[in-house]
């Protein structure tokens, strides 16, 4: 089977979208399938242009025995609101010619990956024009964070939006998320019941294990034995609301048995950065290789999911695949009833956003009480193994796409 998948980022190395695109690509490629990808050069979340990738703009490469084409796109220093649309539009203008070349090729399948919604129109066109199945997968729902934040302002322009983005779902034969409340919320937006499908997040349980002996970080950072890490590891975008781990760390600055580690990059890294000049016991450490994934997540004793009220249900941070799978308890800042409290719930604490004093008072309980900090990762384990294994959840897609 042919398989088009169109997605404006897709960095295999790096993490979020990208790695996910790349990890799908791969698994289709190894079940015998013919894949090509169209996306923009590797540029998240240090948001430029990855080493190499400068010129020439396009370009098609092999890796992993997928055919993969890029297409140039503006990427600003510091994204936000208006410059992050004009961003996305120009890949999706960008890749627009390279998308129409591939109606020589005429794959069976179109997947669009979102964000970004701007190049879902090329993508159903394109699988409309050559009789493909048309899908269109939705990480997030980016027109509302866009709003709920303030990126984007104005109940016209709002109502604008929304309809066009109502209007284009309702087009295509398939519509994925990655949380039962986001599929809930593709309802919601006029997509029939028998398209909206629940398409979750995965991870290689082989890559991402409990550790049978310390993290190698430990020695590298020059951790004491008897301290106590509080780990979050991924983008340091606003959306996570992630000012609320130094606020948490001053709380328990008196606390010598317990460092908050921050790991990524992205947007709010300056301000982290500030933060942990006046805080002993936070530590920032820039994005880690991936090949180095499993042995991060198990420096761990616990991890930290934070997210803004804002955006906490119109998102399901695929971070938190990788943190179940490390065997390790999980404290998210979110109301009670959304999709991450639901999950966190059965191996964790959760707290409400916002709310470092909870935070710091969550962590210091696990601390003190091994025991059942352990018996929650336990279970987290057990989520992930039930939930979450790669070839489960791509073999359901598999199916979806009619391949044999």
């Amino acid at each position: 089977m042919k398989i088009l998948i169109y997605s404006a980022n897709f960095a295999p190395e790096s993490v979020g979208i990208g790695k996910y695109s790349g990890e799908m690509a791969a698994w289709l490629a190894e079940q015998g399938h013919q894949v090509r990808v169209v996306a923009a050069p590797p540029y998240y979340p240090d948001w430029r242009l990855a080493a190499g990738y400068a010129w020439p703009p396009y370009r098609r490469e092999r890796w992993r025995g997928v055919d993969v084409w890029r297409a140039p796109l503006w990427v600003p220093h510091s994204p936000g609101g208006l410059k992050r649309v004009v961003h996305l539009v120009t890949f999706a203008a960008s890749s627009l010619p390279v998308m129409l070349y591939q109606l020589v090729w005429r794959p069976d399948a179109v997947m669009t990956v979102a964000p970004a919604l701007v190049c879902a129109p090329t993508g159903w066109l394109v699988a409309r024009l050559c009789g493909a199945k048309a899908w269109l997968h939705i990480q997030d729902f980016e027109v509302d964070v866009a709003f709920q934040m303030g990126l984007l302002k104005g109940r016209t322009l709002q109502n604008v939006v929304l309809g066009l983005e109502r209007w284009l779902l309702q087009r295509f034969d398939l519509v994925s998320s990655i949380s039962n409340s986001m599929v809930q919320q593709l309802r919601h937006k006029g997509v029939a019941a028998h398209k909206a499908v629940h398409f979750p997040n995965w991870v290689d349980l082989s890559h991402v294990r409990p550790l049978a002996a310390p993290s190698s970080y430990r020695a590298e950072l020059g951790i004491a034995v008897h301290t106590k890490v509080a780990l979050f590891s991924g983008t340091l975008g606003a959306k996570q609301g992630l000012m609320v781990i130094p606020e948490a760390a001053r709380h328990l600055a008196h606390r010598s048995d317990i460092l908050f580690v921050v790991c990524g990059d992205g947007a709010l890294k300056p301000q982290l950065e500030a933060a942990a000049q006046q805080l002993p016991n936070l530590k920032l450490l820039p994005l880690q290789p991936f090949e180095r994934l499993g042995d991060l997540l198990g420096l761990a004793d616990m991890h930290l999911l934070p997210q803004s009220a804002e955006a906490e249900d119109l998102v399901l941070p695929s971070k938190l695949s990788g943190m179940l799978a490390s065997g390790r308890p999980v404290i998210a800042t979110c109301r009670q009833g959304t999709e991450i409290a639901s999950v966190v719930s059965l191996c964790g604490k959760v707290v409400p956003p916002g709310d470092s004093l909870a935070l710091a008072e969550a962590i210091a309980q696990l601390v003190d009480d091994d025991h059942h900090s352990k018996a929650l990762g336990h279970r987290a384990r057990g989520y992930a193994e039930e939930h979450l294994a790669t070839d489960s959840v791509l073999a359901r897609m598999a199916n979806l796409l009619g391949t044999p």
